[in-house]
């Protein structure tokens, strides 16, 4: 009878590991390695065409500090490219560089910014308003929450700033929904993701705002103006409690929107960071879709692992293409194995920056796409060349497309291994810099193909 039980115990616990490795989500899950190829742009293969030099430069946009982090970016009308980032860790003064030549250099933007941007507590998140009423002209907003740091209070709430005038002059910090209200929320990344809604089938003047706070619940809040141009946003909700079990097993954060159709359809496509509980990342990001601008959420399921990492940023290309940059997360037990390098009881490891090129229809269809790009290295401590284990502190990207199809990509990580500076224990440290690099997808679809051959 005991030996039964003993048995018994035995399937029962078997069928239940069986079932946490095959589910879509709300359990660990076993990590996949990504088939499609994988074009490295951190070292240039001898005997090859010049005409594909640049995309193997990094641009520098700015290393005048020992760390700067977390750019976004917006293309202005006149074709300029204007990047934001923290002199910090997320915290720090809001710095800005301005490009005239489609990322090819950087400059320091000669308009003055408000001084409330030197307490920014967050990333910084910039985007374009494109209003429908057929009065309005463009504006530019840019986000920056009030999170909860180690040690330090917060009032909480989001900040914001707008622009009238393509970025020459801001409007000082507005801040919503801090602790001094009714509705108070701690947000972390505001706004991960700002996207243009529709009534009826048309597009109208309002954008659905999301974060997260530090229990990993994603809010949603709505932004509008009244009569008088003054902005407003409606008091942040849950969007995802139908899922809460999953959200919070996978601890997913950082959402990133995509609209199907290149931007003009009706359905809406949600791609999320998976950190996991103490950062252990045992599943893959999350993606999930709605068909009534936000309202309802299908099931999530895991995203192949192609797709797999933190803080996706997408736009389309001119051909209706996905350009997506991520901070890769690699969690195959085989290449776990070989690039673990020390750290064995972490499971999972990163690559670096990364893009991947693929469709909406890959996203729907949950295909791993056409192929990922390694955008350049990013060096751990210690390492002296390129290898596959990269520094997993950087994405966080602004991106952008030109006219001429031409992307725009920034970041910011280690990217050169004789860039150091002394902290604060007297150790010598890689510093941290943001730097752009321009992809034109005929060229990485070129070189993936001579990979192929």
């Amino acid at each position: 009878m005991k030996i039964n039980k003993i048995v018994g115990y035995i399937l029962m616990f078997a069928f239940f590991t069986l079932f946490l490795t095959a589910c879509d989500c709300g359990g660990a899950t076993l990590g996949q390695d990504y088939t499609i190829p994988q074009l490295d742009l951190s070292q240039r293969p001898e005997k090859l065409d010049p005409e594909y030099d640049y995309l193997f430069e990094n641009t520098i946009v700015d290393n005048s500090k020992d760390y700067l982090g977390h750019p976004d970016s917006v293309l202005l009308k006149n074709g300029d490219i204007l990047t934001t980032y923290p002199a910090g860790h997320g915290k720090g003064a809001i710095l800005t560089k301005i490009s005239r030549d489609g990322g090819k250099t950087w400059i320091k933007n000669p308009d003055n910014t408000p001084k409330s941007w030197e307490n920014s507590r967050e990333t910084p998140t910039v985007y374009r308003l494109e209003f429908s009423d057929g009065r309005t002209q463009d504006k530019l907003i840019l986000i920056s929450g009030n999170p909860k740091w180690p040690f330090e209070s917060t009032e909480g709430g989001f900040n914001c700033s707008i622009s009238e005038d393509e970025g020459k002059t801001w409007s000082p910090f507005e801040l919503f929904y801090d602790r001094s209200g009714s509705k108070k929320v701690v947000p972390i990344v505001a706004m991960a993701s700002l996207t243009k809604l529709k009534e009826n089938g048309k597009f109208v003047d309002k954008w659905m705002g999301l974060f997260h706070n530090g229990k990993f619940v994603n809010y949603k809040t709505i932004l509008s103006f009244d009569e008088n141009g003054k902005m407003q946003w409606s008091e942040p909700v849950p969007y995802f409690k139908e899922f809460r079990g999953v959200e919070k097993q996978v601890s997913m954060c950082e959402v990133e929107i995509i609209r199907s159709d290149g931007g003009r359809g009706d359905e809406l496509c949600l791609i999320a960071r998976s950190n996991g509980k103490y950062g252990r990342k045992n599943n893959n990001s999350i993606i999930s879709f709605s068909n009534d601008e936000g309202e309802i959420w299908s099931e999530p399921r895991e995203a192949p692992a192609a797709l797999n990492g933190e803080r996706h940023k997408a736009v389309y290309t001119k051909d209706g293409r996905l350009f997506m940059t991520f901070r890769s997360i690699e969690r195959s037990p085989e290449k776990l194995k070989i690039h673990a390098e020390g750290n064995k009881k972490r499971n999972w490891y990163s690559e670096g920056w990364i893009a991947w090129v693929g469709t909406y229809e890959d996203l729907k269809n949950g295909t791993e796409g056409q192929y990922r790009i390694k955008m350049a290295h990013t060096y751990l401590d210690g390492q002296k060349a390129p290898a596959t284990t990269a520094n997993g502190d950087t994405g966080y990207c602004g991106n952008v497309v030109l006219d001429d199809g031409t992307i725009v990509t920034s970041s910011y990580g280690c990217f050169d291994v004789n860039d150091t500076y002394i902290d604060s224990k007297g150790i010598t440290a890689i510093k941290t810099s943001v730097v752009s690099k321009r992809i034109n997808l005929a060229d990485t679809d070129a070189l993936v193909t001579m990979m192929d051959r």
